[in-house]
C-alpha cells in the first residue's frame, strides 16, 4: 500500500514538473513571439520612414529640375524678346533709311526732270544754230547738202580708222607689258619660296693617302689590287705621281661614290687584298642603296608625292649622285617641282599634279648611263612602265620638245626646268669654260653669210645677229634665224635654251640744204 501510495505520488511529482516545465516553454515562446513581432515592428517604421524620404528627395529633384526648365525657358524667352527688339529697332533703322533714300531719289528725279526740259531747249537751240552754220559751210564751199555729206564721212572714217588704229597698239603694247609684268611676278614669286644650293660637276673624286706607301698597297703585287677593286666598283682608280692623293673617275656618279667611300674604308682599315677589297665594296654598295632609298622616301614626303612605285623611288634617290652642268640632279627636280607647283597654283591648275610632273621630269637621268637613247625618252619609257598617269610622263617625255605637249603641266614642266637651270647660281662654269662657249656661239653665228655682227647676250641664252640689209631681205632673215638655231642644237653642248634674235635695218638719210 504505501508503494502504491509511493509510485502514486511520484506520479503526480512528475506529472507537475511536466506541466511547470511546458508552462515555462510557453512563456519563453511567448517571448520571443513578442520580440518578433517588435522587431518586424521597428523594421516596417524603418522601411516606411525610407521610403518617405525616397519619395520627399525625388519630390525634391523633381521640382529642382521643372524649376531649371522654367529658368532655362524663361531665359529663352528673354534672349529671343531681345533678339525680336533688337530686329524691330533695325527694321525702324532700315524703314527711316529707305523713307530717307526714297525722298533723295525722289529730289535726283526731279532735278534730272528740269535738266532734261533745260537740255531739249538747247537742242533746239543748237539745232536752229547748226542748220544755220551749215548752210552758211555750204554757201561759202560751193557745194550741196550730198557732197559736203560725203566729204564730212569720209574725213570722219579716216579719223575713227586712224584713232582705231593707235588705241588697238595702246591695247596691244598694254596687253603685252601686263602679260609680261604678271609672268616676272608669278616667275619671281615661285623662285622666291625655294633656295637651292648647287655642287661642282665632275666626273672624279680624289681621295687623300695618310703617306706615300699607300699607294703601293692600294697596286698590290703586279697590280692585283687595282685591278680587282676597277671590276668590282666599274670605276678608273689613277695612281700617278701627285702627292698624297688618288684620284676615282667615272661618268656614273652611283659608281664613283661607292669606290670612293670603299677606298676611304680600306685605307682607315690598312687591309687591302682581293677578298678584303670585295667585302667592303659590296657593303659599300649596300650601304649606298639603302642612303637612296631613304634619300627617295624623304623627298616624296617632303613634296607629298603619293602612290610611287619602288622602282621609279629608286630612281629617284638615284638623283642624288647625279649631276649636270655643275647643277644636282635631285636638287634641281625638287626646284622643278617647287617651280612648276607654285606657277599652277597662279593660273588655277592642280599643284600636286604640276609637283609630281616637275620631280619627274628628269628622272630619264638616273639611268642614262645604263640605257641607250636621251633621258627624255627613257624617262617616259620607265613612267609609262611605272604607270604613271598621262600628264606626268608626256612631261618628261616633251620637257626639251622632242614630242609635242599634250597639256599645260607639260608647258608648266618645261618652263620650271629652263628656269630652274638658267636662274643665277644654279649651274656653275668655270671662267674659261664659260668665254669658250660665248666665243664658240658668236662664231658659230659669223659662219653664214650676209652676218655682220654676232653677240651673246645674257650668259650665253640668247644670240643677237645684225646682218647687212642689202645681202639678206626679211624673208632670208627668217631663215637665217632656223638655221643659226639648227646648227647651235647640233655643235653645242648648252644648259637650257638660246634665243636667235636676227635684226636687219634699213637707214634712208638726206640733208636738207
Amino acid at each position: 500500500m504505501e508503494s502504491w501510495l509511493s509510485a502514486l505520488l511520484g506520479l503526480i511529482a512528475g506529472a507537475t514538473g511536466v506541466a511547470v516545465a511546458v508552462r515555462l516553454r510557453r512563456g519563453r515562446l511567448e517571448d520571443v513571439r513578442r520580440e518578433v513581432l517588435e522587431r518586424a515592428r521597428r523594421d516596417a517604421e524603418r522601411i516606411v520612414l525610407e521610403a518617405e524620404k525616397r519619395a520627399r528627395d525625388e519630390e525634391l529633384a523633381r521640382r529642382r529640375e521643372l524649376d531649371n526648365r522654367a529658368d532655362q525657358q524663361r531665359a529663352e524667352r528673354e534672349t529671343e524678346e531681345r533678339r525680336l527688339l533688337r530686329r524691330e529697332a533695325d527694321l525702324d533703322r532700315r524703314d527711316a533709311e529707305t523713307t530717307e533714300r526714297r525722298q533723295r531719289i525722289e529730289q535726283r528725279e526731279q532735278l534730272v526732270t528740269e535738266r532734261e526740259e533745260d537740255l531739249k531747249v538747247a537742242r533746239s537751240e543748237q539745232q536752229i544754230l547748226l542748220n544755220s552754220a551749215k548752210d552758211d559751210l555750204l554757201r561759202i564751199a560751193g557745194m550741196d547738202r550730198e557732197q559736203a555729206v560725203k566729204a564730212a564721212l569720209e574725213r570722219f572714217e579716216d579719223e575713227i580708222r586712224d584713232e582705231a588704229a593707235a588705241r588697238l597698239r595702246k591695247v596691244q603694247e598694254r596687253q603685252e607689258e601686263e602679260a609680261e609684268a604678271r609672268a616676272e611676278k608669278l616667275l619671281a614669286s615661285a623662285l622666291q619660296r625655294i633656295a637651292i644650293p648647287y655642287v661642282n660637276d665632275s666626273t672624279t673624286s680624289s681621295v687623300p693617302l695618310p703617306d706615300e706607301d699607300m699607294k703601293g698597297r692600294l697596286i698590290g703585287r703586279e697590280g692585283r689590287n687595282v685591278r680587282t677593286f676597277e671590276q668590282v666598283t666599274g670605276v678608273d682608280l689613277i695612281i700617278d705621281d701627285t702627292p698624297g692623293v688618288v684620284v676615282v673617275s667615272s661618268f656614273d656618279n652611283v659608281r664613283r661614290e661607292v669606290a670612293r667611300r670603299s677606298l676611304e674604308r680600306l685605307i682607315e682599315d690598312g687591309r687591302i687584298h682581293p677578298s678584303r677589297i670585295e667585302e667592303v665594296v659590296a657593303n659599300t654598295r649596300r650601304e649606298i642603296d639603302d642612303d637612296v632609298r631613304q634619300t627617295a622616301r624623304k623627298v616624296l614626303h617632303e613634296l607629298d608625292v603619293p602612290r610611287v612605285d619602288p622602282r621609279l623611288q629608286f630612281c629617284v634617290g638615284r638623283l642624288k649622285y647625279r649631276t649636270s652642268y655643275g647643277q644636282n640632279q635631285l636638287k634641281h627636280a625638287i626646284e622643278v617641282a617647287y617651280l612648276a607647283s607654285s606657277l599652277a597654283g597662279e593660273i588655277g591648275l592642280n599643284p600636286k599634279l604640276a609637283r609630281r610632273c616637275g620631280l619627274f621630269h628628269d628622272i630619264g637621268k638616273a639611268l642614262d648611263h645604263e640605257l641607250a637613247g636621251g633621258h627624255p625618252s627613257i624617262g617616259a619609257d620607265l613612267l609609262r612602265t611605272c604607270g604613271e598617269r598621262p600628264e606626268v610622263i608626256n612631261a618628261a617625255a616633251s620637257h626639251h620638245g622632242d614630242v609635242p605637249y599634250e597639256s599645260n603641266y607639260a608647258v608648266l614642266a618645261q618652263v620650271a626646268d629652263a628656269v630652274s637651270a638658267a636662274r643665277p647660281g644654279a649651274r656653275r662654269d668655270t671662267m674659261e669654260r664659260y668665254i669658250e662657249r660665248l666665243e664658240k656661239l658668236e662664231s658659230v653665228a659669223r659662219e653664214f653669210p650676209g652676218v655682220d655682227q654676232a653677240f651673246a647676250l645674257q650668259a650665253g641664252h640668247e644670240i643677237r645677229v645684225l646682218v647687212d640689209a642689202a645681202r639678206v631681205d626679211d624673208a632670208r632673215a627668217t631663215l637665217l634665224a632656223r638655221e643659226i638655231a639648227r646648227k647651235i642644237e647640233a655643235e653645242l653642248t648648252y644648259p637650257g635654251e638660246i634665243k636667235v634674235t636676227v635684226l636687219r635695218e634699213t637707214r634712208v638719210i638726206e640733208v636738207a640744204r
